[in-house]
């Protein structure tokens, strides 16, 4: 098991194509709930009604290490819905965090 100082901490802002933003939404609980399976927890989900260029969907979540996230990344179950995200997300920012 990786120790805390190897954990990624990472925040993921999502902007829907739009009209899918319940898409976007049913898209992220199926592949969020293979999160746990590569070591990982999703801390926080929250959604906006994306006005003003805000994203629909921005959530926080921590992995173990990155042999992790590569695993969730690689897993197959997600990257066989990729047809289904390109469908209803339009844009996605991922970028490391520290969490106070």
């Amino acid at each position: 098991m990786a120790n805390h100082d190897d954990e990624i901490r990472l925040c993921c802002l999502l902007w829907a194509q739009p009209g899918q933003e319940a898409g976007l939404t049913a898209y992220e609980d199926k592949v969020l709930a293979l999160v746990p399976e590569h070591g990982g927890t999703v801390l926080q989900r929250a959604a906006s009604d994306g006005a003003d260029g805000r994203p629909h969907e921005v959530q926080l979540y921590r992995f173990a290490g990155q042999r992790e996230l590569d695993g969730y990344l690689a897993d197959p179950r997600r990257t066989a819905l990729t047809d289904e995200r390109d469908r209803v997300v339009a844009r996605t920012e991922l970028f490391p965090v520290d969490l106070l």
